[in-house]
């Protein structure tokens, strides 16, 4: 019959080292018991989905004629340029939904046939996204 071992049977023998092997350093054993990620990828999902996004409001008709109207304003002033700020909604890339986003800068045209607002700088404002337009009386960020 085999004796149990227990604590108390090998509390006192001498730790092994091996003669061939040279020493780890701790830093390198606890690399080894480090946490292994088995699923690749899974936090940054998981931090995507909790991500926010608004949803695109529906303007109402008042609200549409306002915006025309400034729309129309602008189309005046084209010859200088004005300055603007508009406020757009922005659909996300990734999920339903979007942000929205203000922007100031000069406006260089309106484009019709697109639809756009185009800046001086050459980025553009889809016109069925915007919700707000500051003419005048805002200076260009950066």
């Amino acid at each position: 019959m085999e004796k149990e071992c227990c604590y108390d049977d090998i509390i006192n023998l001498p730790h092994h080292q091996s003669a061939v092997r040279p020493h780890m350093p701790l830093r390198d054993r606890a690399a080894q018991f480090s946490p292994f990620a088995a699923l690749t990828g899974h936090e940054a999902a998981i931090a995507e989905t909790a991500r926010l996004t608004d949803e695109k409001i529906q303007m109402s008709e008042d609200r549409l004629e306002e915006l025309n109207e400034k729309l129309r304003f602008l189309a005046e002033l084209m010859p200088e340029r004005p300055c603007v700020r508009v406020t757009c909604f922005v659909p996300d890339k990734k999920k339903a939904g979007g942000a929205y986003v203000a922007r100031t800068g000069r406006v260089s045209r309106i484009d019709d046939a697109g639809r756009k607002l185009i800046f001086t700088d050459r980025t553009s404002a889809a016109i069925e996204d915007i919700v707000d337009i500051e003419i005048g009386g805002v200076t260009e960020e950066g």
